[in-house]
């Protein structure tokens, strides 16, 4: 599995070279900027400190959702107080879900939002699945690099782990696929402008592990036929 680190309009190129450093140090190589060119300059390289080479090889996207076009499971990092969903991992349980994924999905993005307002409710709505840090404080106290380096050093697992054979990653569009039939069930039904419905559908299924994931496919096949008799 090859994870990108995603980071949206970052606006402090302090942020960027910390954020950099610390996928060198935990085995990441691939980072890619959304709206931003903080990465370009000096003061990015001079935090980055020996991980300039990330810098250099950095993507850059006006978009998240043109960042993630080649991406099959995308996790967003937010606080819990702002999320629309009921449903995420903790940095802990995002390694377990990762690991579990690994055998089905080639390409996977960590995405991490404004060092001001994080992630739009807009752009959270393309995850998977999402992530935050639980804290003590009542306010946030983490700043881009230092969220980046907790992610980077509980993931660091998965860059020691042996991808998987070619012929294993035969599924990674069954989550997408999922959520089409998902979506036109929702539409038969006539319950499409649910949104808390909608909103707590797309999280779960984000965290379905294969199994589950085929298993339900097969189970809305079925539903499909039922309803088209």
């Amino acid at each position: 599995m090859q994870l990108h680190i995603i980071l949206v309009a970052p606006a402090r190129p302090e942020n960027v070279g910390a954020a950099a450093r610390a996928m060198k140090t935990m085995g990441f190589s691939s980072l890619r900027i959304v709206d931003s060119d903080a990465h370009l300059q000096p003061a990015a390289r001079w935090v980055a400190h020996g991980a300039g080479e990330i810098l250099d090889a950095a993507l850059h996207f006006a978009t998240l959702e043109q960042a993630l076009a080649d991406v099959d499971f995308t996790v967003a990092t937010t606080a819990r107080s702002r999320a629309r969903f009921h449903y995420y991992s903790t940095p802990q349980e995002l390694l377990g879900q990762l690991e579990e994924r690994r055998q089905w999905v080639s390409q996977a993005a960590l995405v991490f939002g404004r060092e001001d307002s994080g992630l739009t409710n807009e752009e959270l709505a393309l995850a998977d699945l999402l992530t935050g840090v639980p804290m003590q404080a009542d306010y946030p106290s983490l700043n881009l690099g230092q969220a980046v380096m907790v992610y980077c050093y509980q993931l660091s697992a998965l860059m020691n782990v042996a991808a998987p054979a070619p012929e294993a990653t035969a599924d990674a569009g069954q989550l997408q696929a999922l959520r089409q039939r998902a979506e036109r069930l929702l539409h038969h039904l006539a319950v499409e402008d649910d949104q808390k419905l909608r909103d707590w559908l797309q999280q779960r299924l984000g965290s379905l592990p294969r199994r589950d994931t085929m298993m339900l496919h097969t189970l809305l096949h079925d539903i499909e036929k039922k309803l088209t008799k």
